[in-house]
């Protein structure tokens, strides 16, 4: 063999391949976990946070500065610190530790500049706003849990978001993210994230595999083609909301989610769902789209301890064609923030009709919806005798 000549290796196994490459991200997590416990550990980021605000402080008004020092000192803070443990077990009230920061209106295009010097917070709650991205100053709230931001105009999450890693809950539903930040990854406590509706979302990063304590992920009503590999990954997952996308097939290893109990698959383009559902022993509801599904397990859709719900929709092919060249349309911000919302109220009532099938001992092979957008105006569920069983 001649020197500088290419020898082609053959695998057999690419799951050899993956492991390795697992092996890889998961040593340099590693190092970046470290380093960032490192940086939390020095002082140097309190005291330019202290600094920072004496040199607010000398930019406000005495009103405005008395206003907040009383702010201050009715949430139980006599500087700019976070809570310990220590101190909100000492507390004899439970919900005095549970404090939330909530932000409504269309009026809000950034958050307000005092935020910064509150990093005891637990919980966000901003909903309803034209802010279009979040602060700089996020890393600093590293006792937050819940951070709750749908409907709002953001754009993208920042990679300060992997240094949150007390993070239980994040719902980033009906914004305008194309793409989320590997470093989410490292919130390793998060169970529940919601990307629904951000229409321009086509996949998840790789990294977003150390979430093993994930039991919810929902990425309805965006534009995924393939299930993401990290998600065949999140071993803790307990529902896995696909719906409103545009899958046409499922992956064959889908048995690796062996903690799944509820999956929405509907508004795809599937036409058959593999054998490996079946060998999924905890899952107990699927919901499909009835009008395109030809192909379906009967260990699956027969399984009397599984409820099969297939949704079908009466509306006409000219209806179809009209409304998804009416769809087509529609390319302001303006008119994609009416269909977001029209989009929400259709999956609260999807949510609340599967949500009454729990209950009853056997569901309809198949569901027609019918009128679904009108009733919704009203806000009325639409009654029992409108379906067709």
């Amino acid at each position: 063999m001649g020197l500088g000549r290419k020898l082609d290796v053959p695998v057999s196994d690419l799951s050899l391949v993956r492991d390795m490459w697992e092996v890889r991200v998961k040593t340099h997590r590693q190092k970046q976990k470290k380093e960032l416990e490192r940086m939390e550990q020095s002082a140097l980021p309190k005291i330019d946070q202290q600094w920072q605000y004496r040199i607010y402080c000398k930019t406000l008004k005495t009103g405005e500065l008395n206003l907040l020092h009383r702010y201050l000192e009715r949430s139980a803070l006599t500087g700019v610190q976070v809570n310990t443990e220590a101190e909100q077990q000492d507390q004899k009230d439970p919900e005095e530790s549970k404090l939330i920061f909530q932000l409504d209106g269309d009026q809000w295009t950034d958050f307000p500049r005092e935020l910064q010097w509150m990093t005891y917070l637990r919980e966000w709650h901003v909903s309803g706003t034209k802010i279009s991205r979040l602060p700089e100053y996020l890393a600093l709230f590293t006792q937050l849990t819940v951070l709750e931001i749908p409907k709002n105009t953001i754009a993208e999450l920042p990679a300060e978001i992997g240094k949150l890693t007390g993070l239980r809950e994040l719902n980033v539903s009906y914004n305008r993210l194309s793409k989320v930040p590997p470093e989410l990854g490292n919130c390793e406590n998060l169970k529940r994230l919601e990307l629904t509706g951000n229409h321009n979302l086509s996949d998840l990063p790789f990294e977003l595999s150390s979430l093993k304590q994930l039991v919810h992920l929902d990425v309805a009503e965006n534009r995924f083609m393939t299930i993401p590999i990290c998600a065949l990954r999140m071993s803790g997952l307990q529902l896995l909301d696909l719906s409103n996308n545009g899958l046409t097939d499922l992956p064959q290893d889908m048995d690796r989610l062996e903690q799944l109990v509820t999956l929405f698959l509907h508004k795809n383009n599937l036409s058959y769902l593999p054998h490996c559902l079946c060998k999924i022993s905890t899952l107990k509801m699927i919901v499909v789209n009835g009008d395109a599904l030809t192909c379906c397990p009967t260990k699956l859709c027969r399984n009397p301890d599984i409820k099969f719900i297939r949704l079908c929709d009466r509306l006409s092919a000219e209806k179809k064609e009209e409304e998804k060249k009416e769809k087509n349309k529609r390319k302001r911000w303006r008119e994609e923030e009416e269909e977001v919302k029209k989009d929400s109220r259709e999956k609260e009532f999807i949510e609340a009709y599967i949500s009454s099938l729990k209950d009853r001992d056997t569901v309809p092979d198949s569901t027609t919806k019918v009128s679904i957008s009108c009733l919704l105006k009203t806000k009325r569920f639409i009654p029992r005798s409108d379906f067709q069983h």
